[in-house]
């Protein structure tokens, strides 16, 4: 009699077991360049086993082979068929090395993807295909493998039977499904689910598709006769920023949710796919074992080591006025635009030697023109002057790795506030044609900022210290779409916002209306912006010319009306909204006038 399968036994009588995320994914986003994320496997074997240990660590015990594509005609198409059974071969043997790196005997799944455009492809030369991988995937080490990521169930069915006509391996099979818990083509999930269980897969169910709630409609349809399912969604829908794919920022403790629900539903299987990093891979494993031990909350190990347990750190100035409730006056500089910051740093000091505004927030190359770095003006000011600094950090310019590289330095040198804002258009700036990087918008930043102040990097790997940084968020009630920013608004509190800063108003109204379609007051501190203006010709340059700020009509002709008195009546009505702010805000911040910054000082007297 052979020896019972070691995962079909845990699938049937063990608590659900944890998958691992957006391996792919991960995989073009740290390696540059690669014609399809199975090169990875050849060209950056450290980094694949880097993503597998982080996944590990994070508390997965199923990893999958980066082999999701790796059949010999999808290679072919980048050039790669004569690497086709180097490719597979090393996606096994590097999940293995991180299997043995961490000395945790997780399950290994061979990762088997859908062929695609199948209508080009004879049934046999299909069959054939899957089985050829398969075979190699079995012969190098995979305990089971994942069929994963189908839209066609008939292309699902094919695999199925191509693979268990060369293995007996379990097999996991999973079909991708939209909002509705249908296919593309329709299919239910449920008609699936039964089609599914004729065919004797170990377990079935959903991933990748439209997000989790998706997922958990689909197995809700697919469960009742005790087959195990499996749910392992992406992150969310994508979208395209800059030329790049982003994925939402759904929070980990979403994901802790969702795996909570989808073990009721009678998931045995539980994790992610694209999008996913081991942030939300390590909260579905609390989830799963807070249901098992509710007294007894997970622990990582290397986290014990790699990060104490400290005490709590100072609060930063802004901080505790905030929490205090006390009047938060900052002045808005743009950084200089060649290579001194004398200048700035004169400007620096006549506000703290006057008192008369608490900090200074430093645009980030403001309409994406290049000037200093605002986190490098940040630091000279905190280290010249001594003045608490508010500097904004867009990832428009900078990668993933190059945010965290900033905001590290920074923080050695004793920055703690941090603005997160998306930034200007590259279109606007000095090099017509450039595009942003954007790996993250301003919702990521945020949370790569709460990350780091976990201890963590964007992986989800420890770092040797964590940052404890203040995080702030833009808001603009002047919006022309004002459903999408009230929309990111929340998402932005989700992702750990401490407080926020609003895009410059000339008619606090347009506050009042944001908040009451929110349905409450900003459950965070709120500084409005105030740029007291100086002529009517630049009401109009920043009505028509500035993206996101409105100049309403009424202040447009107040400023024609006083012809050579017009920067009077501007700064009469700045001061006007820094009264009326009082009422609805935490503080302010002043925009100091452009070439003239000292001139902020007359109006803060």
């Amino acid at each position: 009699m052979a020896a019972p399968n070691r995962f079909v036994e845990r699938l049937e009588n063990g608590p659900p077991i944890v998958g691992d995320g957006g391996m792919g994914a991960l995989v073009t986003s740290v390696v540059p360049r690669l014609r399809t994320p199975e090169e990875a496997n050849l060209r950056a074997p450290d980094a694949v086993v880097s993503l597998h240990v982080g996944f590990i660590r994070a508390g997965a015990e199923l990893i999958e082979t980066n082999t999701f594509g790796a059949n010999r005609r999808k290679l072919a198409g980048h050039y790669l068929e004569d690497e086709f059974e180097q490719i597979i071969s090393a996606g096994v043997r590097l999940a293995r090395e991180a299997r043995e790196v961490t000395g945790s005997n997780v399950f290994i799944g061979g990762s088997i993807g859908p062929l695609g455009d199948v209508d080009d492809y004879h049934p046999e030369e299909r069959s054939g295909l899957f089985s050829e991988q398969a075979s190699i995937l079995e012969g190098r080490g995979a305990d089971l493998f994942m069929l994963e990521t189908f839209f066609d169930l008939e292309e699902l069915v094919v695999a199925v039977e191509a693979v268990r006509a060369v293995s007996s391996l379990p097999i996991v099979a999973l079909l991708t499904f939209e909002n509705e818990a249908e296919t593309l083509a329709g299919v239910t999930a449920r008609a699936a689910a039964d089609k599914l269980r004729e065919l004797g897969v170990s377990a079935l169910g959903a991933n990748h598709g439209a997000g989790l709630q998706a997922a958990l409609r689909a197995i809700e349809q697919m469960g009742g006769d005790g087959i195990p399912l499996a749910a392992l969604p992406n992150i969310g829908l994508a979208s395209m920023a800059g030329g790049r794919v982003i994925y939402p920022h759904a929070s980990p403790e979403y994901f802790a949710e969702f795996a909570a629900h989808a073990r009721r539903l009678g998931a045995k299987i539980i994790g992610g796919c694209c999008g996913t990093t081991p942030a939300e891979i390590a909260a579905i494993r609390r989830s799963i074992d807070e249901a098992r031990e509710p007294r007894a909350p997970l622990v990582f190990r290397e986290r014990e080591t790699a990060i104490p347990v400290q005490e709590a750190p100072p609060e930063t100035a802004l901080a505790r006025m905030l929490r205090k409730g006390e009047w938060v006056v900052s002045v808005q500089l743009d950084p200089p635009l060649g290579g001194s910051n004398a200048g700035m740093l004169e400007v620096a000091q006549a506000l703290k030697d006057t008192g008369a505004a608490q900090f200074v927030d430093i645009n980030d190359n403001p309409r994406a023109r290049a000037r200093m770095s605002g986190i490098m003006s940040a630091v000279a000011i905190e280290r010249t002057v001594g003045l608490e600094t508010i500097p904004h950090q867009t990832p428009r310019d900078t990668t993933i790795s190059g945010l965290e590289s900033l905001l590290l330095g920074a923080h050695a040198e004793g920055v703690r506030n941090v603005l997160a804002v998306t930034g200007d258009p590259p279109e606007e700036g000095d090099y017509p044609g450039a595009g942003g990087v954007y790996h993250v918008e301003a919702i990521g930043l945020v949370q790569i900022i709460e990350r780091l102040n976990r201890g963590e990097d964007f992986h989800g790997r420890a770092i040797d210290a964590p940052t404890h940084f203040f995080t702030g968020v833009a808001v603009n009630p002047t919006a022309d779409d004002l459903e999408l920013e009230l929309q990111r608004f929340e998402q932005k509190l989700e992702a750990g916002a401490k407080f926020a800063m609003t895009q410059i108003l000339f008619d606090l109204s347009y506050l009042e209306a944001f908040f009451e379609r929110f349905g409450e007051p900003s459950p965070i501190p709120l500084l409005v912006g105030i740029w007291p203006l100086r002529s009517h010709q630049l009401a109009q340059r920043l009505h028509n010319e500035v993206p996101g700020i409105v100049v309403p009509d009424h202040v447009q002709q107040a400023l024609l009306d006083a012809g050579p008195n017009a920067p009077d009546v501007g700064t009469k009505l700045a001061h006007e909204l820094v009264a009326r702010s009082r009422e609805l805000a935490a503080g302010i911040y002043v925009v100091a006038p452009f070439r003239q910054p000292l001139g902020v000082l007359d109006f803060l007297r």
